[in-house]
């Protein structure tokens, strides 16, 4: 029996009629947005070109603010944007570090570079002091808040080591809000000086674990649910003063943080990741249902958007293949533990 059969046999139950009349077209409805997202997913990743950084003000003798710059995704960001033409403020703990990227940055990109040693987890106001002292006189166009911190290994909550818990929120939070306090006013400030013929951005690290609620990484994974919450709030803030504000979401990177040293298809390197994420500014590609949200490398993005649209990032399902995921690496991590305590100990 067609369609039309069965709704013409229930014609003369008009309820049942209209309710079922209606359930169609919600679902060819629901259909058609599940489709034009997808599509504009594909879109978005490997279709449109990329993003013109001339619009940050590349080549115009602007500058951006890279934070946790020394190491990873953050000497990445330095890199790639100093390629791009703009003068980079390399922000992080370790001066010997900064001085020798600085130095690898002029020498290769012929931009200028200037240094911040920033130690994000004390919390000290001589940190947003210096910092303000070098950026004040600087027409900045870009900041990138990549500075961050997880745990050494996933734990229980009520294990979590109290320093640990608040290395973890003062970096990945205070700092982060405190450097964009800093920050963003000189971005605005440029932006009003420009009468609006540039635009002004800002980064911030997000990812998977503050996308999907993750047990055994509570308090990182409330850490970076924060930031979206947060990002998303300043970029309807700043949208009006012409600065973009973006959370950008990540699965697994090669990294000191996640420990991870082969790329694959869904752990890129941090150079492709950058890449991947200056080439796609503004695009939400996985970030599909979410405000001033990218999940810009490919693979994460069809995660992200799988997920979304199938059991969803705060079901119980996906909480619980985390939960045994996360259990299973806590495992693996403590038997490495002893392994290497027995090991020095003979």
């Amino acid at each position: 029996m067609s369609v039309e059969d069965l709704l013409s046999s229930l014609s003369g139950n008009r309820v049942v009629y209209y309710a079922l009349y209606g359930a169609l077209l919600f679902g060819v409805l629901k259909l058609t947005i599940l489709g034009l997202s997808f599509g504009s997913m594909i879109f978005g990743l490997f279709i449109l070109p990329p993003v013109n950084f001339k619009k940050y003000g590349a080549k115009q003798g602007k500058w951006a603010v890279v934070t946790g710059a020394s190491d990873g995704i953050g000497k990445e960001y330095a890199f790639q944007l100093a390629k791009k033409g703009l003068n980079i403020v390399l922000v992080s703990r370790t001066q010997s570090k900064l001085e020798l990227i600085a130095t690898e940055i002029e020498s290769k990109y012929k931009v200028q570079t200037k240094i911040v040693a920033f130690d994000a987890s004390t919390d000290d106001d001589a940190n947003y002091i210096s910092l303000r002292n070098v950026v004040s006189e600087l027409p900045i166009t870009v900041l990138v808040n990549n500075v961050g911190q997880s745990h050494s290994i996933p734990v229980p909550f009520l294990e979590t080591d109290e320093k640990e818990l608040n290395d973890i929120i003062t970096i990945n939070n205070t700092a982060t809000l405190k450097i964009t306090q800093v920050v963003a006013p000189l971005i605005v400030s440029t932006i009003k000086k420009e009468k609006k013929k540039v635009r002004g951005l800002i980064l911030t690290m997000g990812s998977f674990g503050g996308l999907l609620p993750t047990p055994y990484l509570a308090t990182y994974s409330g850490s970076k649910a924060f930031l979206q919450a947060w990002s998303n709030a300043l970029a309807g803030e700043l949208k009006p003063q012409g600065v973009d504000v973006e959370l950008v979401i990540s699965y697994l990177v090669t990294s000191a943080m996640s420990k991870i040293r082969r790329t694959s298809a869904t752990i890129p390197n941090p150079k492709q990741f950058v890449a991947a994420t200056l080439r796609g500014v503004g695009r939400r590609n996985g970030a599909q249902e979410r405000f001033a949200t990218n999940t810009p490398y490919w693979s994460h993005a069809i995660m992200h958007f799988a997920i979304a649209n199938t059991v969803g990032v705060y079901s119980k399902v996906a909480n619980s293949l985390n939960f045994s995921m996360h259990q299973a690496i806590r495992k693996r991590a403590l038997k490495k533990a002893e392994r290497l305590a027995a090991e020095k100990k003979d």
